[in-house]
């Protein structure tokens, strides 16, 4: 039985995407599973009795070392923000390329904590810095010294001690470009690096509490229990800064969600199911359940969404009880009853926790995410217009139905911001800068450039055409690059009066893995990576599930 991939049409909806869940092609559980023989260490750990100081941590294989080199400094209440605005923050890290020196942490010292306004240089690979989930860390520093484990259910309402608020790389303020490193192997798949740095910044932060907490009180002090730190995770504060990125990166959006409707298909397209392989899966659901009810958040929105998902796997539960496993193409059945019966997002839960028994069918794909965007920037000049417009129809129709006249589909528009140079969000009507407009309305161009392309003859070349329309190139390339690559653009209007920002997030952010989205507003969120995960000095073998285990 074949059977069809799922169409751009019906995934590539921001309603959709944004209703994507972390799985096993997410790049923090690839990260962990192609490090796990890689040797950790803590080469560096210089705190004073508060925790401030430095401290380096790295990863090292054959004759190839990274190195995490952390700077902890004190920070008064009033000059902690999660905003990218901020210019201090309790912790800065650079990932540097080998092991630094007296010299490089020294010259790293000067500049890693100024963030932006520092300069680092081709040694160092990404950039971050992070905040303190204030409340709770000093919470876990009062019981920790008076020789009390922390209260888990406190714990698992936030789920992290420390929250980034940014993870730069590829060339920012900098860094080495991503031509440097590109072709090394153990680090092809994308955002390999800022991963790593997220990973050992968790690290830092148990080690951290507890060397706060030994200086505290020496004599009755405890350590942090293990369990409870691997039900740990680093939190993250996301904006706008990261939604064109889907946008600005087509060929790499679409090796994205078309290895995970690949690896669906493949999934359904199995004709026998063992009753091992089933377990896994059913398991992983029945697990993940705990992570779903302590999802918090105060927006009513998500509210919503996770009350509604919550019941709809419950429902799922019980028809899977009674599901006949013997049955021919058993995850098509599944698949086919969730898609009349369970909301999007649910439905979505499922595609990912699918993946969890097929590790032969989801592996060969996690090396096939990664684009070398360039050869697909140029533009096929030679081709027609005619060619151009049956691409347009074809692959544009629910676009070229929206008339931009009205002002709810013409709303907002994107521009950087002057302080920061940072993607921000204005509505049109309500604020001055529209002339300042990035080029991140696609639906609107797309639609411009059908209405001058049904005027053009059929038999005019593109780079003719060009020649009167080079203001819509941007579009052009892009409706060859989607003749290609069928998932490669939002096919959805990015500036109407409806969009939800926090959609385009959403989508990057589980792929990398993110769990427990919590929208701040429509703009912005925060999230949790590696709640559950193995800590470093247990890597070497480990249960790669690990992402449906629970504080509680």
């Amino acid at each position: 039985m074949e059977v069809q991939l799922r169409s751009p049409k019906e995934i590539m909806k921001l309603s959709r995407l944004g209703c994507f869940h972390q799985s096993k092609l997410s790049f923090l559980r690839s990260f962990l599973d192609e490090f796990k023989d890689w040797n950790y260490s803590r080469d560096l750990f210089e705190l004073n009795k508060e925790g401030y100081g430095k401290a380096v941590y790295s990863f090292s294989k054959n004759n190839r070392t990274y190195s995490l080199v952390c700077f902890a400094n004190e920070l008064s209440e009033d000059e902690r923000s999660d905003r990218v605005i901020a210019t201090k923050w309790d912790a800065a890290f650079a990932l540097y390329d080998g092991i630094p020196n007296k010299q490089d942490i020294e010259r790293l010292n000067k500049n890693v904590p100024k963030q932006e306004v520092g300069r680092l240089s081709y040694k160092e690979l990404t950039l971050s810095r992070a905040n303190r989930s204030v409340r709770l860390f000093n919470n876990v520093v009062e019981n920790l010294s008076n020789g009390r484990q922390p209260d888990k259910n406190i714990l698992s309402k936030v789920g992290y001690l420390y929250r980034t608020t940014a993870v730069y790389g590829s060339g920012k303020f900098g860094l080495a470009d991503r031509f440097r490193v590109k072709n090394r192997s153990e680090i092809k798949g994308p955002f390999r690096l800022e991963m790593m740095l997220v990973y050992l910044v968790r690290q830092f932060t148990f080690d951290q509490i507890n060397h706060i907490a030994k200086n505290k009180n020496p004599k009755k002090f405890v350590e942090l229990d293990i369990k409870i730190a691997k039900g740990l995770g680093i939190g993250n504060s996301t904006g706008l800064g990261m939604a064109p990125f889907i946008v600005n990166h087509p060929t790499l959006l679409n090796n994205w969600v078309l290895a995970r409707e690949t690896i669906l298909k493949k999934i359904r397209e199995v004709e026998s199911i063992n009753k091992y392989k089933f377990n896994i899966f059913f398991t992983c659901l029945k697990k993940s359940i705990k992570n779903v009810e302590n999802w918090n958040t105060d927006s009513e929105f998500q509210k919503n969404k996770i009350k509604k998902l919550l019941d709809d796997l419950k429902k799922t539960i019980k028809y899977l009880e009674k599901i006949n496993i013997g049955q021919k193409f058993l995850f098509n059945e599944i698949y086919k009853w969730a898609e009349n019966q369970v909301c999007e997002e649910c439905l979505e839960y499922l595609v990912s926790i699918f993946m969890e028994p097929f590790d032969e069918i989801v592996n060969e794909f996690k090396h096939k995410m990664s684009s070398d965007e360039d050869k697909y920037f140029t533009i096929p000049t030679e081709r027609k217009t005619s060619e151009l417009r049956d691409i347009l129809e074809k692959n544009y129709s629910d676009i070229l139905n929206l008339d931009f006249e009205k002002k709810e589909n013409n709303h907002n528009f994107w521009f950087i911001s002057k302080n920061k140079e940072e993607p921000r969000l204005g509505s049109r009507f309500e604020v001055n800068g529209s002339e300042l407009e990035q080029p991140l309305a696609i639906a609107r161009d797309i639609k411009k450039l059908y209405e001058r392309v049904i005027v053009t003859k059929n038999s005019l070349s593109i780079a003719e055409f060009l020649l009167e329309n080079n203001d819509l190139r941007h579009v052009v390339r892009r409706a060859f690059i989607i003749e290609k690559f069928p998932y490669s653009e939002i096919l959805d209007n990015t500036i109407g009066k409806q969009l939800m920002p926090i959609d385009m997030l959403r989508l990057k952010l589980s792929f990398f893995g993110a769990i427990k989205f919590d929208p701040r507003s429509d703009k912005w969120l925060r999230i949790c990576m590696f709640q559950g995960a193995p800590l470093p000095n247990q890597l070497k073998n480990f249960d790669d599930k690990w992402v449906y285990e629970t504080l509680n």
